[in-house]
């Protein structure tokens, strides 16, 4: 495919409404490969732990340290999607994290391996340079649409990497999963290299000066306050679910595989698919009622975690298949939403505001990740039932309270 400049005013090349659909298939399936990177440990902790002789407390810091590198990358890092062509960006974290993931797979301990982690979540962020990419190609009417789609990548590689590290770890070694996931990336470079479009800098701020304007647009704009707050605390409950449910299908009543706890993640893709469909909504009747809508749906279906005690073992886990569909579908929405919202805000500054909505949402992350390990160990599946419940209602009420006043 030959090389095109993106925001380029010349005739001869490609416009945000001349976006082909490989291209935008591209997208997708980058950023769904580079974000499975974060999520490939979680169905494999109890195999982590096993191989390497820690307890669920320490390996449960894998995936923590994996989303708290993957924040403080988006802070760090994503901004220089504005600074620099995103092509290149995007080649040169696929390179390291590539090397990252082969690190993962030689680690001789758990030190080696959580050092890894940090990492991987530190360069997986070339996901976050992806995204706004399509919404700088897709036009205005349809950006949501497009945005919807490449989060459908996004979000299979979420839930689908968890079938597939789950299977792969207890088939093959959770070792060869790394190395497998290594070599996806090393594809996605070259073909990111080859495929993507060259993107002028919209901006020629210093890295100081570029990380500062993340605090003043924090500043300026309420729009990107409540959206990176609200999406937070959804993320809090989505994060702490995922860390923790191969552990908890791992012991009593259950006692399944990490497979199992892997296969849940075939339930949650279901709701990857109405993103594009939340995008179009979102088009057509404005990024707050889907907002909404996702945060009120997340909230309900960690509610019915609560019956848990009430079912014998084989109606638990279909309560588990109908929260995750619920839950899942409602988080992706929500997001959707909120990305709709803020790439609306300033077009030049489309990498800086993503960067701060994803801090936002992938600090909410690692906080339930690590709280929802400490909350199962010390106050079992209630504990985790009550964060889960209560974040996502306080994400509701602050899309619901602001949203009286201003929009968005």
């Amino acid at each position: 495919m030959p090389a095109i400049t993106a925001n380029s005013a010349t005739p001869a090349t490609a416009t945000p409404g001349d976006i082909p659909a490989r291209l935008v298939l591209l997208l997708a399936a980058g950023a769904g490969l580079s974000v499975a990177s974060l999520y490939y440990s979680q169905p494999m902790l109890g195999v982590i732990g096993a191989d390497l002789g820690a307890s669920h407390a320490t390996v449960g810091l894998v995936p923590t340290l994996t989303q708290f590198g993957y924040a403080l990358g988006i802070l760090l890092l994503a901004p220089l999607g504005d600074r620099f062509d995103r092509r290149r960006v995007i080649v040169a974290k696929a390179v390291l994290l590539a090397i990252a993931l082969v690190a993962g797979a030689l680690s001789p301990g758990l030190t080696p391996l959580l050092v890894a982690s940090l990492a991987i979540g530190l360069t997986a962020t070339l996901a976050q340079d992806i995204v706004p990419a399509a919404a700088t190609l897709a036009p205005e009417l349809q950006r949501g649409k497009v945005v919807g789609m490449v989060m459908t990548g996004l979000l299979l590689g979420i839930l689908l990497s968890r079938v597939v590290g789950g299977f792969v770890a207890e088939h093959f070694g959770w070792r060869t999963m790394f190395g497998i996931a290594a070599a996806s990336i090393a594809m996605t470079a070259v073909v990111a290299w080859r495929g993507l479009p060259r993107f002028v800098p919209s901006t020629q701020l210093g890295y100081g000066a570029l990380l500062g304007s993340l605090l003043a647009l924090l500043r300026e704009h309420g729009r990107l306050r409540r959206a990176a707050l609200a999406q937070g605390l959804l993320a809090v409950g989505f994060s702490a679910f995922w860390s923790t449910l191969a552990v908890l299908l791992d012991g009593a009543p259950f006692h399944l595989g990490s497979s199992a706890a892997g296969a849940f993640g075939l339930a949650g893709a279901v709701a990857a698919f109405a993103a594009p469909v939340a995008g179009r909504i979102a088009d057509k009747r404005g990024p707050e009622l889907v907002t909404r809508l996702g945060a009120g749906l997340a909230a309900l279906s960690f509610g019915l975690m609560f019956l848990m005690p009430l079912l014998p073992t084989q109606a638990k886990l279909w309560l588990l298949v109908a929260v995750v569909i619920g839950f899942d579908l409602g988080v992706q929405v929500a997001l959707v939403g909120h990305q709709t919202i803020v790439y609306g805000i300033d077009p030049g500054a489309r990498s800086r505001l993503n960067a701060v909505l994803f801090t936002g949402m992938f600090t909410g992350m690692a906080t339930g990740a690590a709280a929802g390990s400490l909350l199962l160990a010390h106050y079992g599946w209630m504990g985790l039932a009550v964060l889960a419940t209560g974040s996502s209602l306080a994400g509701l009420a602050v899309r619901l309270w602001p949203g009286r006043r201003v929009a968005g």
